[in-house]
């Protein structure tokens, strides 16, 4: 019997997450409990368990083990998309309910440099307000650049951006603490770095905001 165990499995996430009926973030705790009930259920065969047991247990992982997309979340998506509409930065919900804002070098730094430009403030100063009205959140800012230049000045440059961008947010008032930052240099372009305009793209700063489950 254990071997039509994790088929069954599969067939449950594959209906589970194409419910035409389920919100996105049911969908997505959907999948994350799915996906832990095969792990736990591949972890119990093989270690001689019980495969039903395995797979509770790995369900109750892969649903916790995601941020939750609540009211807060969701409103503060809204006031973002509303204070950068015009400027070109991205306003997401990414798969694991995370808020994400792609923020281009034209709005964020100019070329070689890592202070804040004054069309960003405004942006930032939304931002902040967001984040001290749901402190019951993680921000997590990573800095790119293009391949122009060397590792010894990308890597660098990349971090200090997210350090700026940390250093404006904690000086409105944001928990320090809540935020980590991460220089990723040229090592993830999101388009060609032939030309210009990919260049251009590929100089920005991602920032992701998670709100953790409550105890």
């Amino acid at each position: 019997m254990r071997k039509y165990f994790i088929p069954g499995v599969v067939a449950v996430v594959v209906l589970a997450t194409g419910c035409a009926e389920m919100t996105d973030t049911q969908r997505r705790t959907a999948t994350g409990a799915g996906v832990g009930a095969l792990a736990g259920a591949v972890l119990s065969s093989a270690t001689g368990g019980r495969a039903g047991t395995g797979a509770v247990v790995g369900a109750g992982v892969g649903a916790l083990g995601t941020y939750i997309w609540s009211q807060n979340m969701e409103r503060q998506k809204r006031e973002m998309e509303q204070a950068t509409q015009g400027t070109g930065i991205a306003v997401t919900q990414t798969q694991d309910n995370q808020l994400k804002l792609d923020i281009p070098s034209d709005i964020s730094f100019a070329v070689g440099r890592s202070d804040i430009q004054s069309n960003f403030a405004p942006v930032l100063d939304r931002f902040a307000e967001g984040l001290r009205n749901n402190p019951n959140t993680d921000v997590r800012i990573i800095g790119h650049t293009d391949n122009t230049g060397s590792d010894a000045v990308n890597n660098p440059l990349s971090l200090d951006r997210a350090a700026s961008t940390r250093n404006y947010l904690t000086g409105r008032g944001v928990d320090g603490r809540r935020i980590s930052i991460e220089g990723m240099g040229e090592r993830q372009p999101i388009a060609t770095n032939d030309t210009a305009q990919g260049r251009s793209r590929n100089r920005r700063v991602e920032i992701y905001v998670g709100e953790r489950p409550r105890g």
